[in-house]
């Protein structure tokens, strides 16, 4: 996906857009960029590969060659940026975290004049230099970036870096990503993540509504367009890709997680079907707070059955293929065999998606003398793939394992009846958990409901985006 960070300060801003950068990189494994504005030079740029290397690693001698009283900087799943784009408004630096689905249809209606809109990125079009383009087609930024976000299918925050030092920010047309502001005495700050500005000494100030725009100067935070009166925040953000120190519209995700947990335990409690647990253990590592939730619940001893090795394979969605992720995910996994030989084992994960590491997880339990695995997942089955954010683990919706056994169970026919499929207290949805429980080797298997993850966030329902689970916008 991607995160943002962006500092303005009476001193040099480049340390606290290092930092606050380098804190989003949960949210992205593929490119890391920084821009600088000084008075004296101007902008400046510089984008690194973070494939192989973390950002602080690539970006560690900035120190030496860039400097700035204003800066911005961005971890991205997919494009290289920022960008730094020359157009009739002055040279720009700009960012965007979002997805577009209609790039090609934006491109002839109003960027291919006879000829060839290049911007290509992999063999795909750069979706920030397209967000430019669009831009540059109206006569300020602020129409220039409601125009973008009126055209585009999918979504689009965005972050830019002017020639005069100020900053630019928006936040996507219905809020389907957090954007928030801080201040400390010697500026202001912009974020993705608010706990990548208060580790820096920044305080709160605000959180952008879904669609406003707000510049930023040393003189304070200048509101350039209203908030729209509608919100759809990913409900995914709290049951995974949120860290769990993040609050989102007033939410803590680790808070989230305990509880939803908490509910997933007191349901099965209600259904008796936690007889003869042993040990309740989490999926490291967005797993494991849900999973400390259903052990509260439940009474049921938490224990780590396995612990990760981090220290030289931190990431397992490194690599592009899934052979390799996969291979990577069994490396980092040091069992505690003492915990899992002859026991019956309750795990919980964040979400079940293609279930692929997921069988080679269970696969190593066996191998390592657990009696019996069972698993819950933190989320309901992922029916869709998102449309709206660049989600690493987004996919074909026929790759996602709950689609993949329906079309086995009933064919085409079957997905009249998702709902039905989502449900475990239907027939449908019961021998789809039979299914999938039975291909990943789980003695059980259930979902969390739609209804207990919306219980477990707390806010109106109809503020946030449920569309992978249900397909409704």
């Amino acid at each position: 996906m991607g995160g943002f960070f962006g500092a303005i300060s009476r001193g040099d801003a480049l340390g606290d857009v290092f930092f606050g950068t380098d804190y989003h990189s949960h949210l992205g494994t593929r490119r890391g960029g920084i821009a600088v504005y000084d008075e004296e030079i101007g902008l400046q740029r510089e984008i690194h590969n973070i494939q192989k290397a973390p950002f602080r690693t690539k970006f560690e001698h900035v120190f030496e060659d860039m400097k700035g009283t204003s800066a911005i900087g961005c971890i991205s799943d997919f494009d290289p940026q920022p960008l730094l784009i020359r157009s009739s408004h002055g040279t720009y630096a700009i960012c965007v975290i979002g997805l577009i689905n209609n790039a090609d249809e934006l491109i002839k209606k109003y960027l291919d004049f006879g000829g060839h809109f290049d911007a290509m990125t992999g063999g795909g079009v750069n979706n920030t230099e397209l967000c430019a383009a669009l831009i540059n087609q109206k006569k300020d930024f602020v129409e220039g970036i409601k125009f973008v976000q009126n055209e585009i299918k999918g979504s689009a925050s965005i972050l830019m870096l002017c020639d005069d030092g100020s900053i630019i920010a928006a936040r996507d047309k219905l809020g389907r990503i957090p954007v928030l502001l801080g201040k400390n005495d010697e500026g202001y700050c912009v974020s993705f993540e608010a706990f990548a500005y208060t580790k820096l000494g920044y305080e709160d100030e605000r959180e952008l509504g879904p669609g406003e725009i707000v510049r930023i100067t040393l003189d304070g935070i200048e509101q350039l367009s209203p908030p729209g009166k509608e919100m759809r925040m990913c409900a995914f953000l709290w049951s995974y890709y949120g860290y769990p120190t993040s609050t989102y519209e007033g939410v803590n995700v680790e808070v989230m997680r305990y509880r939803n947990g908490q509910i997933m335990a007191r349901n099965d409690k209600e259904k008796g079907t936690i007889e003869g647990i042993d040990h309740v253990c989490g999926v490291p590592d967005s797993g494991t707070p849900h999973a400390i939730g259903y052990a509260s619940e439940s009474k049921i001893p938490f224990v780590r059955t396995f612990i990760k090795y981090t220290p030289t394979w931190s990431r397992s969605f490194i690599p592009t293929q899934q052979k390799e992720r996969s291979k990577i995910a069994k490396m980092k996994q040091i069992p505690v065999r003492e915990l899992i030989k002859d026991k019956s084992l309750l795990f919980v994960d964040d979400s079940i998606v293609r279930g692929t590491q997921l069988r080679e997880t269970v696969e190593f339990l066996y191998d390592n003398g657990a009696k019996e695995v069972h698993m819950r997942s933190a989320c309901p089955p992922i029916m869709f793939g998102c449309k709206y954010l660049n989600f690493s683990r987004a996919t074909n919706d026929m790759e996602l394992i709950a689609r993949r056994t329906i079309m086995e169970l009933e064919g085409e026919e079957g997905f009249k009846h998702i709902e039905e499929y989502s449900d475990g207290t239907t027939e449908r949805g019961k021998k789809l958990r039979e299914k999938i429980g039975k291909e990943l080797h789980l003695k059980t298997l259930d979902f969390q409901s739609l209804e207990g993850v919306l219980e477990s966030i707390g806010i109106e329902p109809c503020k946030l985006c449920t569309y992978c689970w249900n397909g409704k916008e």
